[in-house]
């Protein structure tokens, strides 16, 4: 669609003191699709839960759309 980006992007989640599901970092971006699920999973034996989403906005109206998730494993908590 013209004039739509994509932004991809990747986070590991760790347990703190309490045992809550929170990142271990902040959110990293990706080049593509591909490299955010792969970089994802690369994260999954050394963290609680992973997660890589998309974004898709259109610039030249100012929106942004919500999250979408593309790949998922342990668990996650709050993201965006």
């Amino acid at each position: 669609m013209p004039g739509l980006n994509h932004s991809f992007f990747y986070l590991a989640f760790r347990d703190d003191e309490r045992g809550q599901t929170v990142p271990a970092l902040q959110p990293t971006q990706a080049a593509s699709q591909e490299e955010a699920v792969r970089r994802a999973k690369e994260l999954e034996n050394s963290s609680v839960g992973v997660v890589a989403w998309v974004r898709h906005a259109e610039p030249s109206v100012g929106e942004l759309g919500p999250p979408v998730i593309i790949y998922r494993a342990g668990r996650i908590g709050d993201f965006d």
